[in-house]
């Protein structure tokens, strides 16, 4: 897996992730979060061209933000948002027009106000808003 930048939402100016991870390939997809004990907070798994996770073999529970194709700018409407999926009995089979995946700490989502529709920058480091 790649080390990516930060996933913030530039709508709440709140920050979901310091770091990402970034699973392009197929097997990294699929073995995603697999066999780690925990993910710490502020670390993520970003999952380009995504639109459905399982929970299968996962130790700990997870948020999922679900974002659509990027817009000009590189930024993602946020377009499913789902909470504390349980490890190994969860499945999220297809979020229409979704095109990929935050993967981040159970709270995540809370702790940033992080709503759908809002826009989210996936390994893009954004200035500051003044």
């Amino acid at each position: 897996m790649a080390a990516g930048g930060p996933a913030r939402n530039l709508t709440r100016g709140a920050r979901l992730a310091d770091r990402l991870d970034v699973a392009a390939g197929l097997w990294g997809k699929f073995r995603g979060l697999m066999g780690r004990a925990a993910l710490a907070p502020g670390d993520g798994l970003w999952l380009p061209d995504s639109n459905g996770i399982h929970m299968m073999f996962m130790r700990f529970p997870i948020d999922a933000v679900f974002v659509g194709r990027p817009d000009p700018d590189g930024s993602r409407a946020v377009v499913a948002l789902h909470r504390a999926l349980r490890p190994w009995t969860s499945v999220v089979w297809y979020v229409r027009g979704a095109h990929g995946v935050v993967e981040l700490p159970v709270g995540a989502i809370e702790s940033s106000g992080t709503e759908i529709g809002d826009r989210i920058a996936i390994g893009q480091v954004q200035a500051e808003p003044s």
